[in-house]
Formats: C-alpha cells, sequence, structure tokens
C-alpha cells in the first residue's frame, strides 16, 4: 500500500494522458502497450515511489526494440512489472523491489 508507479522512456517521464496506447496499472505497476509503433521503441525504466517513506526508486532500463520479420510468436508485446503483494520491512532497514520485462 500507499506505492505509485511511473515508467519513463528515453529518461523523460512517460505522459500517459496524451496516449491511449499506454497504460500502468497503479496496483501491479505493469506498463501495457496496445498496437507497438515504430516511435516506441526505445528504454523504458520502472519508477516506484513511496511518498511514507518519502523515496523514489528506478529499476534499470528495458530496451524495446522491433522485430524485423514481423513474428511475434506466441506472446503479445508488453513490459510488465511484478512484485509480492506484500513486502516486510522493520523500521529504518533497506527494502530492493525490482521491474523487469517479459515478452518478446
Amino acid at each position: 500500500p500507499g506505492l505509485s508507479y511511473t515508467w519513463l522512456f528515453n529518461n523523460s517521464t512517460l505522459h500517459l494522458q496524451e496516449d491511449g496506447r499506454r497504460f500502468v496499472s497503479q496496483a501491479t505497476g505493469s506498463l501495457y502497450l496496445a498496437k507497438v509503433e515504430p516511435w516506441d521503441v526505445g528504454n523504458y525504466t520502472c519508477a516506484v515511489s513511496s511518498a511514507r517513506a518519502r523515496r523514489r526508486v528506478r529499476g534499470p532500463p528495458t530496451a524495446l526494440t522491433l522485430r524485423g520479420d514481423g513474428v511475434m510468436g506466441e506472446y503479445e508485446p508488453k513490459i510488465e512489472v511484478r512484485f509480492p503483494e506484500t513486502t516486510y520491512a522493520a523500521t529504518g532497514s533497506s527494502v530492493r523491489l525490482e521491474c523487469f520485462a517479459l515478452g518478446k
């Protein structure tokens, strides 16, 4: 609870209100891209914020590239983040939440 997810595209914040093709789930942190276009190619970085901890952490960038043959196989392109449902931490300790991408 209290986590907020933001995605950066080539080190700039994605402004999803301007683009109905992309959506970030604030429940899971997943970034969904519908109908990938050539201008979607680049580096995507997940940033997780906690207002309670007054902290923001970025994951490593994940590159999205287009396949030249147009074949996607069994998976549609998407980048998503998965976190455990509950993460426990002691006061004053450090917590690491990781972002990663799935898809072809």
